[in-house]
C-alpha cells in the first residue's frame, strides 16, 4: 500500500526543505503544493490565475481547487510508493476531504515543524520571492495561525502526529526526519 506523510507547519518553517532533502535521500515523492501552484500560475493556466489573486494577498487557495488538484496526483501513486505532502492540507476541510480520497489506511504520518514567528519572517524575507514582503508574510502567518494550525490538533487527535523543532541546523532537522518516517513507516505495512 502506499503511504502517505503529511508535512504540516508555518511558512518558512522548513517543510519544503526537508521535504526535498528527505525524498531525495530514500527515492520517495515530493509534492509541493506551493511549487505546483507556483507552476501553473507562471504557465498562465486557468487554475494559475484563479489562484493568483489568492497568493498576492497572502490568503489560502480555496478548498475545491486545491482538492481537485491533489487528488489528481493522489491518483497516479504507485502502490509501494511514499508520498511526500508539502503544503496540503492547510485547511480542516483540505484534511477531511484528503482522508476522504486518499487510499484507506494510506495516510499513515504528519510531521508537525514550529519556529518562533521572528526565525520565520527572517527565512522568508531572505528567501527573496516577489510575494515575500515583510506585509504578505505576517498576513501568511496570521492566516495559518487561525487556518491550518488546528490541522496539528486533528492528525493528534488520529494518533499519527508527530513533532520537530524547525529552529535548527537543516541538517539536525534532516536526521530526525528521516527517523522518524523510518520508524513510523517500519510499524505497519
Amino acid at each position: 500500500m502506499a503511504g502517505i506523510l503529511i508535512l504540516l507547519g508555518p511558512p518558512g518553517a522548513g517543510k519544503g526543505t526537508q521535504a526535498q532533502r528527505a525524498a531525495e535521500a530514500r527515492g520517495w515523492v515530493h509534492l509541493s503544493t506551493g511549487d505546483l501552484l507556483r507552476e501553473e500560475v507562471a504557465r498562465g493556466t486557468e487554475l494559475g490565475q484563479a489562484a493568483a489573486a489568492y497568493m498576492e494577498r497572502g490568503e489560502l487557495v480555496p478548498d475545491d481547487l486545491m482538492v481537485s488538484m491533489v487528488a489528481a496526483r493522489l491518483e497516479g501513486l504507485e502502490e509501494d510508493q511514499i508520498l511526500l505532502l508539502d503544503g496540503f492540507p492547510r485547511t480542516l476541510a483540505q484534511a477531511q476531504a484528503l482522508q476522504e480520497r486518499a487510499p484507506g489506511g494510506s495516510i499513515r504520518l504528519a510531521l508537525y515543524f514550529t519556529a518562533p514567528d521572528s526565525v520565520l519572517v527572517d527565512r522568508l524575507l531572505q528567501r527573496g520571492r516577489a510575494d515575500d514582503t515583510r506585509e504578505v508574510i505576517e498576513r501568511r502567518l496570521q492566516v495559518y495561525r487561525e487556518e491550518t494550525r488546528p490541522l496539528a490538533d486533528w492528525y493528534r487527535s488520529r494518533g499519527i502526529l508527530r513533532e520537530i523543532q524547525a529552529d535548527r541546523s537543516i541538517e539536525s532537522i534532516q536526521e530526525e526526519v528521516l527517523a522518524t518516517i523510518d520508524s513510523e513507516f517500519s510499524k505497519r505495512p
